[in-house]
């Protein structure tokens, strides 16, 4: 299932008890968060899920909670 970012606002407002409004700038801020940990080199923890790291070579990539990393 493929979700968009208005899916995933939907959802976190349902859960969060909070206005789609409030909830998409809630996933704004996190994405925002996310990617500028990403260019200082820092890996961003993503509770749950496991966590995205930075490379020597630069890449990306995606380490699941107790998992092997992924490309």
């Amino acid at each position: 299932m493929k979700m968009r970012k208005p899916d995933i606002a939907r959802r976190i407002a349902r859960h969060s008890r909070v206005s789609q409004a409030e909830a998409a700038d809630r996933l704004d801020r996190m994405i925002h968060l996310i990617l500028s940990n990403l260019r200082k080199g820092r890996e961003t923890s993503l509770p749950g899920l496991g966590k995205i790291i930075r490379g020597p070579d630069g890449r990306l990539a995606f380490e699941p909670e107790g998992g092997k990393s992924r490309d």
